[in-house]
């Protein structure tokens, strides 16, 4: 919960949303997380599914959809696998499959793409960009090679906006982002 100032998503403070409106609104952003929330009991598969069971998607179509996100993320060959035998990597791979099943208007990146090589993280950002083309991406990140293609970048030093542009106006006026 944050201390002050307000979370507006489509015109309205997600603060001061409760029940039925906040779930709604809260299904329309997904996250992904650096620590990737997987369910355990469940199979990779069964875990790009659940979110669609719960959207009322029928358990073909939640199949089909997950074989194709599995697909993209490079890890089709683990579908019947349970997440505790996956490298970090692949779980956050699933993570990021799993929050892009159900299309949602704005995808959160925190620091989601850490656990992957750099080669890994380039061709599934290139991927991403099919499924997000339409969203608003957030992109929490430590490297500049998950970031550096953004519209615009906000450069953070000790909670402050230190610097905001693209990649090459950052790299001119950006000391903090130098560096």
């Amino acid at each position: 919960v944050p201390d002050s100032g307000k979370v507006i998503f489509n015109g309205k403070d997600l603060m001061t949303l409760k029940g039925k409106e906040l779930r709604k609104s809260r299904q329309k952003i997904g996250m992904i997380f650096q620590s990737f929330n997987l369910l355990a009991q469940r199979t990779v598969l069964g875990n790009i599914c659940y979110p669609l069971e719960i959207a009322g998607v029928s358990k073909k179509e939640a199949v089909v959809k997950a074989k194709k996100l599995l697909e993209m993320v490079g890890i089709a060959d683990k579908a019947k696998s349970y997440p505790s035998k996956l490298s970090g990597g692949q779980k956050q791979r699933l993570s990021i499959a799993r929050a892009v099943a159900r299309d949602p208007e704005i995808y959160i990146f925190d620091d989601s793409f850490s656990a992957l090589d750099y080669k890994t993280d380039y061709i599934l950002r290139k991927e991403l960009k099919n499924y997000t083309k339409d969203a608003t991406s957030l992109i929490v990140a430590q490297r500049i090679g998950t970031i550096m293609n953004a519209d615009k970048i906000i450069v953070l030093d000790n909670g402050k906006c230190v610097g905001s542009g693209t990649h090459k106006e950052l790299l001119k006026n950006c000391e903090v982002y130098k560096e």
